[in-house]
């Protein structure tokens, strides 16, 4: 019997996101496979991959290939090595106009071949995720869908969605919109550092959020400048 404070029934297949916090919160423990995921952000950029860089590695290390349909930025073959990801194993398909990533998307998931299929769709119709979600159930692995903040509120048939946002020290915050069962209230706070400044990162430099001043720099004055201020010569020469 299935409750509905509960999660969603059991998940085929999944793929664990790389972050503990999240796995707990998903249906079966990771990312879907053979389903459709929305990856909601305020700007499409890098913050994406940095949430979908452990399941991009499992897949790419394990031989399978993945597909990323029309990326706004192209990818980087070293900083994808510094995260685990065998470039090798990447089909990037630079496609701009709305009707050609979707044409792309739609016969890499329907092909269902791929590990994962990973495609931004900033401008894309509700019937048209709709049959994304039916040709899903065909692939082997998670296909996710990149697309804008704004459409937050907007329905969709995928039946996982998450809101994924840059924040600081080092880390993203994730709200889940959408999964099988019961709303997540919380937003998670994950640590995303890239692999390749891990390893030279010193530990002050691990906290950016310590280093900023307090007050703004003109209201900050050194104990020598005060000490100056109050001695009666320079009160007398301050007088209008």
């Amino acid at each position: 019997m299935w409750r509905g404070d509960q999660l969603g029934g059991p998940v085929a297949e999944v793929l664990p996101t790389g972050f503990a916090t999240l796995d707990v919160e998903l249906p079966g423990g990771g990312w879907p496979c053979g389903s459709l995921t929305e990856v909601l952000v305020r700007q499409l950029s890098i913050v994406e991959l940095r949430l979908l860089s452990h399941a991009i590695a499992q897949q790419t290390s394990a031989g399978r290939s993945v597909a990323l349909v029309g990326p706004p930025l192209a990818p980087h073959a070293p900083g994808l090595r510094h995260e685990g990801i065998d470039e090798r194993q990447l089909v990037w398909i630079d496609v701009d106009t709305p009707r050609d990533r979707l044409w792309a998307t739609e016969q890499l998931v329907k092909g269902g071949s791929f590990g994962a299929v990973i495609a931004w769709l900033p401008l894309v119709r509700a019937e048209q995720i709709r049959r994304l979600q039916v040709l899903a159930s065909r692939c082997k692995g998670p296909v996710f869908l990149c697309r804008p903040e704004v459409v937050a509120q907007d329905s969709s048939a995928a039946p996982l969605r998450v809101l994924v946002r840059v924040d600081t020290d080092w880390q993203i915050t994730v709200d889940v919109l959408k999964r099988k069962g019961v709303p997540l209230e919380q937003t998670l706070r994950l640590t995303s550092m890239p692999g390749g400044l891990s390893k030279i990162m010193t530990p002050r430099l691990r906290y950016p959020s310590r280093l900023m001043p307090i007050e703004p720099s003109h209201v900050v004055v050194s104990p020598a400048v005060a000490a100056v201020r109050q001695r009666p010569e320079f009160a007398e020469s301050s007088k209008p």
